[in-house]
């Protein structure tokens, strides 16, 4: 008989990979407390880290429908539940592995699938989604510049030939105008 808690820590991580856009399962042996607070702080209120037993997990993620991580859930598991943007927290899970070696990412879910370690880290060295987008503006800003430029371009070589047309015809009337005074 499963014990009342333990049900509802399933039904809980179940409910947090249904709702995630995202998840990374890291290692966490040899951090301390505060370096844990320190690494829930870096991840924002986009990214939930929660610490749970393996057994408890793999029950969740088969109640949700996710496969493939039952072979990261071995040793103690900790998992990131992105809420937001994956990219956000997988820097900042990068960035604190990067300075605390204790802090392991094992693999993760993303779009209804298992992601590995090495596109964890792709994901982690793109930028941010507003970065993204003022970039696409920006080429499209340019874009369209260039294509006003260049129906602008025909108009304005009419415009200059019509006054370089008319700067010789007054130069031809002023030359036709002078030429009977001198014989």
């Amino acid at each position: 008989m499963a014990k009342p808690d333990k049900v509802a820590a399933v039904a809980e991580i179940a409910d947090r990979f249904r709702t995630s856009s995202a998840t990374v399962v890291t290692e966490y042996t040899g951090l301390s407390v505060s370096q844990l607070s320190e690494l829930r702080r870096a991840l924002g209120s986009s990214a939930k880290y929660r610490v749970a037993k393996n057994t408890l997990v793999k029950r969740a993620a088969e109640d949700a429908g996710i496969e493939g991580l039952d072979d990261l859930f071995v040793g103690p598991t900790a998992i990131t539940f992105v809420e937001g943007e994956p990219v956000e927290a997988a820097k900042a899970l990068k960035a604190f592995a990067k300075t605390n070696g204790a802090l392991v990412i094992k693999g993760g879910y993303m779009d209804g699938r298992p992601v590995s370690v090495e596109e964890i880290q792709k994901i982690a060295d793109l930028e941010s989604r507003e970065v993204l987008l003022s970039k696409a503006a920006g080429a499209f800003k340019a874009k369209l510049s260039q294509a006003a430029a260049l129906f602008q371009a025909p108009a304005s070589q009419v415009a200059r030939m019509a006054a370089a047309l008319e700067d010789k015809r007054k130069a031809e009337s002023t030359d036709a105008a002078e030429a009977p005074a001198e014989s």
